[in-house]
């Protein structure tokens, strides 16, 4: 099956937390990766979500310790939402 992965980057202007992790998360931006697969036997092309990631860590030139969380993209959208809407949001 083929498949693909494309990368988007969040910015949270206060630091967050997402659903399912205890940790709060410094604001920041953060790299998201989302993981597709070809849907096959269509007449076009079309691709479904298998995963999504968010990438905690890391340092500026991919140097340092990162570590990639499943995260629902549901619960990041909240979480960006939240961000969003309130200057003291957690």
């Amino acid at each position: 099956m083929n498949s693909r992965s494309t990368r988007s980057t969040v910015t949270f202007a206060h630091p967050f937390r997402i659903a399912g992790y205890d940790d709060e998360l410094p604001a920041g931006d953060y790299e998201v990766v989302v993981d597709e697969d070809l849907m096959e036997g269509l007449s076009f092309e079309a691709y479904r979500r298998t995963a999504s990631y968010l990438l905690i860590g890391g340092r500026a030139g991919g140097r340092g310790p990162a570590e990639m969380r499943p995260v629902d993209p549901r619960d990041l959208e909240a979480a960006l939402a939240r961000d969003q809407a309130s200057p003291e949001a957690s």
